[in-house]
């Protein structure tokens, strides 16, 4: 009975299609992501293409995402999203057509990943919409929580599958299975029960986007949570770009990174659980107490200590933003006006992320200077420094939980 409540959100149809689709599309995203180096490296690219492959899906991400926001709001969220994943599926179906008859260049890999960057920077404003559209209001932190378990499911079977099928065919397959994912998430769209929805009163594309703007800048909370999480953004680069470096040279090489990355995805499937349960009654104060857990591996690499007690510092800090950001997000999708909601999103979002690329691009020459571990160290403060400041913003500390949500 207590299983059957926390999942209740799924016996809501609209949302339970919408899980579906959003699980089998992150399932075949996961395939992908370990599918794409042997695709590069195996028709000749080096690993500077690869980077700039992955850069190409990131810039357009952060350079459309804004613009996503804007016109979920404008249009219909399902039919965006439809328009996406279909986008989505001709893009890895070309590359998967390509790589099957040794057609595939380098190009088209940055430009495939470029125009899938862009439909998920529009995908994603429209999905953060759409979740309190197809679920009851006091299921909304449940439908979160399984949206995010999902997630850490497919990140946790997605690359030993894709090692499968990769060694047991060629990456073109797993190309092809991630386009049917998004075909399959097409269908779950098209069938999904949605109330109409009116569409608000549209200005200018620039005012449409300053409201937004106003709107989450208007609240202290939401400051300190797009704001803050840039710093400690910044503050994880060191993490993502010495970590791999560590491991070849004192763990072992890439099987001791593989199960550093490992622990992180099953510390975010934990996370999805707990989230389905836990209710805290200052959800914002818990978020930013559980992002200060993220200059843990940080301070597991300066020895290093073993690989299992990184991969468990790594479990511990991606279940401390994921379940974090759950609750976040609750909030957001509970505190913001439905026809604002998607650019109010997008918005935190790219303030929050905005910095990250620079952390990315420093954190190896700041380590030549100052050297590995000072890198390491400074970004475990801006970590936890930036998340214990926002536990002292008085809206943090003082906006309560939703009535439904609290548990007494």
């Amino acid at each position: 009975m207590r299983l059957r409540r926390s999942l209740g959100a799924l016996e809501e149809r609209p949302f339970r299609l919408l899980w579906l689709g959003q699980t089998t599309s992150r399932l075949g995203d996961a395939l992908t992501g370990v599918a794409l180096a042997f695709a590069v490296l195996g028709i000749g690219g080096s690993a500077s293409e690869l980077g700039f492959v992955l850069s190409a899906f990131l810039a357009a991400r952060a350079g459309f995402i804004l613009f996503g926001g804007v016109w979920a709001d404008r249009l219909p969220r399902r039919a965006v999203m439809l328009a996406c994943d279909v986008i989505r599926m001709v893009v890895q179906g070309a590359i998967a057509l390509a790589l099957l008859t040794d057609a595939m260049e380098i190009w088209m890999f940055v430009v495939g990943a470029a125009v899938a960057g862009a439909a998920t920077a529009f995908f994603g404003p429209a999905s953060t919409g759409l979740v309190p559209q197809t679920v009851s209001a006091d299921r909304l932190q449940q439908a979160n929580s399984l949206l995010t378990f999902s997630q850490g499911m497919t990140e946790v079977l997605g690359p030993a599958l894709a090692g499968l099928l990769v060694a047991a065919t060629e990456p073109g397959w797993v190309f092809a299975v991630d386009a049917t994912s998004y075909a399959a998430s097409a269908v779950f769209l098209a069938l999904m029960p949605l109330a109409r929805r009116d569409a608000p009163a549209r200005q200018r594309f620039l005012a449409d986007l300053a409201d937004g703007m106003r709107e989450a800048w208007s609240r202290g909370w939401m400051r300190a949570g797009f704001l803050l999480p840039a710093f400690g953004n910044l503050g994880i680069a060191p993490v993502l770009v010495l970590g791999p470096a560590i491991a070849q040279d004192e763990l072992g090489g890439a099987a001791a990174w593989g199960a550093i990355l490992t622990g992180g995805a099953i510390g975010g499937l934990l996370a999805g659980l707990v989230g389905l349960r836990l209710r805290p009654t200052r959800p914002i104060l818990a978020s930013f107490g559980l992002w200060t857990l993220g200059a843990l591996p940080a301070l597991a690499l300066l020895a290093p200590a073993p690989t299992a007690v990184i991969a468990v510092a790594n479990a511990v800090f991606i279940f401390g933003v994921v379940l974090g950001n759950v609750f976040y997000e609750t909030v957001v999708q509970r505190e913001i006006p439905p026809e604002r909601l998607s650019r109010v999103s997008s918005f935190d979002w790219a303030v929050s992320i905005v910095i990250m690329p620079i952390g990315l691009a420093l954190a190896g020459p700041v380590a030549e200077v100052i050297g590995r571990d000072a890198t390491l160290v400074i970004g475990a403060v801006l970590v936890a420094g930036s998340a214990s400041i926002g536990m002292t913003v008085p809206s943090v500390r003082s906006l309560r939980a939703a009535p439904e949500s609290v548990v007494t």
